[in-house]
This record gives C-alpha cells, sequence and structure tokens, in this order.
C-alpha cells in the first residue's frame, strides 16, 4: 500500500523490476516535478495545524465513542492482522506482531465488514473531506518504526490519539526535522511524504486513528491531484493488500464466537 511503504534509508534496488505508475512517484524525476508543480504553496512543510480543518473539532469531539469501537476489538487483539500480512512491503518496518492494523478502506477499496463492526467509526469518517484510507494503527510496547517515506504529497495524514500510554513524550513522531507527540483525544496532520519514523517507548499498547485525506489544492491542479490518487488507487499496492483486508474480515464474521462483536 503507498503507506509509506519504501525506508528512506534502505530502499531496495528497483532495477531488477519494472516499475509501475506508483513506483514512479516514489522514485525519480516525475515526483519531483509534479509536487513541485502541484504543492508548491506549503513548500516543506511538515505539521499542519488540526485548527484550519473544520471537520477534526468533529472527530475529536466524539473521540471517546471511537475509543470505545476500538476497546471492543482489542479485546482480542490477537486476531487482528499484522500490518506485513497485508501488505509485505511492510516487512523492511515491521516484524511479528509489533504493528497491528484494522483497516476500514484505502483508496476507495472499503472493508465492508470491518465498518460494519465499528459502525460510529464508519460514520465519523465521512465526515472527513477526501478520505481515501482508515485504519486503526496498534503499536506494540517498545515498538519503532524505523524512518521511512509516503509516496506522494496529494494526501495528508491524520493521526487522532485514542490510546496513547504516558510518560508524555514517549509516544512520538518525528516527520523531517520536527517532533510531535500524540495526546489522547487530540489530532495530528502532517504530510508523511517527508521522512519520518514513529517511537513508542512506552510498556503498553499506543492506537492512533490513521487516515488519509485528499490534500487541498486550488483548482485547476486538484483536477491532476485526483487524477494522479485514482491511477494510485488501482495499482497492486492497494488492491492485493485490501483483497487481503476483507478475506480476514470475512473470515473473523464467519467466527463470531472467535470475533469481538
Amino acid at each position: 500500500m503507498p503507506l509509506n511503504t519504501e525506508s528512506a534509508r534502505n530502499s531496495p534496488s528497483p532495477i531488477s523490476k519494472p516499475i509501475g505508475p506508483d513506483k514512479a512517484l516514489q522514485h525519480g524525476v516525475l515526483r519531483r516535478l509534479v509536487e513541485a508543480a502541484l504543492f508548491f504553496r506549503d513548500g516543506e512543510k511538515t505539521f499542519f495545524e488540526p485548527e484550519s480543518f473544520p471537520w477534526v473539532a468533529v472527530i475529536e469531539n466524539e473521540w471517546t465513542t471511537i475509543r470505545g469501537e476500538l476497546e471492543t476489538l482489542l479485546v482480542h487483539r490477537e486476531e487482528i492482522p499484522n500490518f506485513q500480512d497485508i501488505s509485505a512491503a511492510q516487512r523492511v518496518l515491521t516484524e511479528g506482531d509489533q504493528w497491528k492494523t484494522f483497516w476500514f478502506c484505502a483508496y476507495g477499496e472499503k472493508a465492508e465488514e470491518n465498518c460494519a463492526r465499528c459502525p460510529e467509526t464508519a460514520r465519523l469518517l465521512k465526515h472527513i473531506p477526501g478520505m481515501k484510507s482508515a485504519m486503526f494503527s496498534i503499536l506494540a510496547p517498545r515498538k519503532h518504526i524505523p524512518e521511512h517515506r509516503g509516496m506522494y504529497k496529494g494526501v495528508l495524514r491524520y493521526h487522532l490519539g485514542l490510546i496513547i500510554p504516558g510518560p508524555e513524550g514517549s509516544c512520538r513522531i518525528r516527520v523531517g526535522n520536527d517532533v510531535r507527540c500524540w495526546q489522547n483525544g487530540k489530532s495530528l496532520i502532517f504530510d508523511d511524504s517527508h521522512p519520518h519514523e514513529v517511537w513508542n517507548d512506552c510498556d503498553s499498547y499506543r492506537v492512533v486513528l490513521f487516515v488519509d485525506f485528499v490534500r487541498p489544492v486550488f483548482f485547476p491542479f486538484s483536477l491532476l491531484n485526483q487524477l494522479i490518487i485514482w491511477i494510485i488507487a488501482h495499482t497492486s499496492s492497494i488492491t492485493e493488500p485490501m483483497d487481503r483486508v476483507r478475506k480476514n474480515a470475512r473470515t473473523a464474521e464467519k467466527h463470531p464466537a472467535a470475533s469481538p462483536r
């Protein structure tokens, strides 16, 4: 999935494989030219003020509702897929059960069964204009996600703190040269195309609601941005992992006794 799948320090060589549209955006001149033209207004900005996005207040006002549905899922945390089992590209970032993800959708590919298990979360996600991808991101105690970067500046990333253990500052993210810490019920918005890394230096799990949404761009540049996002949505890096998400969700639905409801 185009969710920071390449390590900025240890990217595998693309020489032995044809480069599809998603990889072309991650590497080479095309990405730099397109982003320079479309997003010149923001320059190298890393974090964005949540107050600049009116919908953030709606989500934050109901963060405990979202957390309630999350806590129901976590009763059977072992059944939530590991990220690398959904997307093999994530193996450069994680192993074992250190990073679990419960997906609602990715670039239009929806996991209906998962949305049905968290109906209030699914409802609230509809308040986010241009929402493309959404999941619960669950980090194990003492987990460090090494430096990596997202594919394309045309989406921004939103995090809502749901379970943030203390002490303050022990759960944090670096984007570029800027560091922020999560807080329960509070939002972070950032450009994940910058190199970034994550720490959970606690002995408890850290969970955020993780959303990608279309970056606001003036017309007519917005049309080109939408076209590029449409192309990304139809690459195998999106469709194949979401097939696995739906398969896992259907399996859980067939075994309600073992599945949190």
